[in-house]
């Protein structure tokens, strides 16, 4: 069956992004690969085997569900740790699949331990604690009772990791905040320490914090868009350009391409209005091509009569309002558009490329939100 569009995701890009990671975070750290957002739409399936086949070993999840996906797939045993959402009810699965998962309130934490009593298998815990992001995380003022929980139950847990999330480490905006941050974690683990509780991994770095604030690097970090070749923000990158090397300043590659095909073209005279309503009227006798995608595969309404496409390698613009399940294109200067022939969303056509910020510097969308927006229907196509 063809499908409106699909997605090519570049094996080769990937092994360049994990060898610059890898160079740039040292040995002795290890790289968690997020796969959350089903890997920021590229699908779990698809780049857990790459990382593992690059050497990667860890996993971080946002949902229990996704977990789940990634053990399954995995074909090296590789660790997988849930950082958000577990219900309850699903602690066992998760127990007994050697799965690790965030602590981040006494609820849950109860819950693990009476059930790993109940199974006489350790829960992987990883305790979160709140340095200033105010969403998860144990308070200043839960230390003491925490602790005497961790310390009676002992044989019940697994101590995995000691870790907090940074609000905002890719904006210069947010330095203070979390510099503030920073201090916070250092207390808290200095704290933990003197009280005789260690943990396996202490980590706090996401992409933007290990690219840009060193001393986060621990013995882990949790690495998301940088994995997937892009950088968190134009500031990070901005950040860091001075100390690339000459011969790549742009060490972090694309994966992802997005493509769709001509369904038919049209010819509309000068003063008819294109699509739904009237936010577009021909200046002049032209040429349409229909591209069978839309807002419910993720190319955003607010890209009407603003979005880019490529087609014979020329860029070539959106007219009138993006709709559910189609965009219409200007190719009135074109020859020979005729019905199957390639358009490109995102990516490279001859010389000419569309890039994933692009879409942000027409929607005010992240390059995360663009990503995970691409619906898992879209098929996935590995490419070398």
């Amino acid at each position: 069956m063809h499908h409106t569009s699909y997605i090519e995701i570049s094996k080769s890009a990937y092994q360049k992004n994990i060898e610059f990671l890898k160079s740039d975070i040292g040995p002795k750290t290890e790289i968690s690969i997020v796969v959350k957002g089903n890997a920021y739409g590229h699908g779990i399936e698809n780049i857990v085997p790459i990382a593992e086949e690059n050497g990667i070993r860890h996993f971080s999840t946002f949902s229990a569900d996704e977990a789940l996906r990634v053990h399954q797939v995995s074909l090296h045993n590789s660790q997988v740790m849930i950082m958000g959402m577990l219900d309850n009810s699903d602690l066992e699965e998760i127990i007994i699949k050697g799965i690790s998962f965030y602590v981040f309130e006494f609820d849950r934490l109860e819950a693990a331990i009476e059930t790993a009593k109940k199974l006489n298998i350790k829960a992987k815990i990883h305790i979160e604690v709140e340095t200033g992001f105010h969403r998860t995380g144990f308070e200043w003022d839960d230390r003491d009772w925490l602790a005497k929980i961790l310390k009676e139950n002992t044989a019940f847990l697994e101590m995995k990791g000691f870790c907090t999330h940074y609000a905002g480490a890719e904006s210069i905006s947010n330095y203070v905040r979390v510099r503030r941050q920073i201090k916070e974690y250092k207390k808290f683990r200095k704290w933990f320490t003197a009280n005789n509780l260690t943990f396996e991994k202490y980590h706090t770095a996401c992409s933007a914090a290990t690219l840009s604030y060193p001393e986060t690097i621990m013995d882990m970090v949790r690495i998301g868009i940088a994995s997937y070749g892009l950088w968190p923000t134009m500031e990070t990158y901005m950040y860091r350009f001075q100390s690339l090397p000459e011969s790549n300043k742009n060490p972090l590659k694309r994966l992802i391409s997005w493509k769709s095909s001509v369904m038919n073209t049209k010819s509309v005279q000068m003063g008819e209005f294109i699509g739904y309503g009237s936010s577009y009227m021909a200046p002049r006798d032209m040429t349409v091509a229909l591209i069978p995608i839309g807002y419910g595969h993720g190319y955003s309404r607010l890209l009407s009569n603003q979005g880019k496409v490529l087609i014979h390698g020329n860029m070539v613009s959106v007219v009138g309002t993006v709709t559910m399940n189609s965009i219409a294109v200007d190719v009135t200067d074109l020859e020979s558009v005729q019905k199957g022939d390639e358009v490109v969303l995102v990516g490279y056509q001859e010389d000419k490329e569309i890039t994933v910020a692009s879409f942000g510097e027409s929607t005010q969308q992240i390059n995360y939100e663009l990503l995970t927006r691409l619906p898992q229907d879209i098929p996935r196509r590995v490419v070398e």
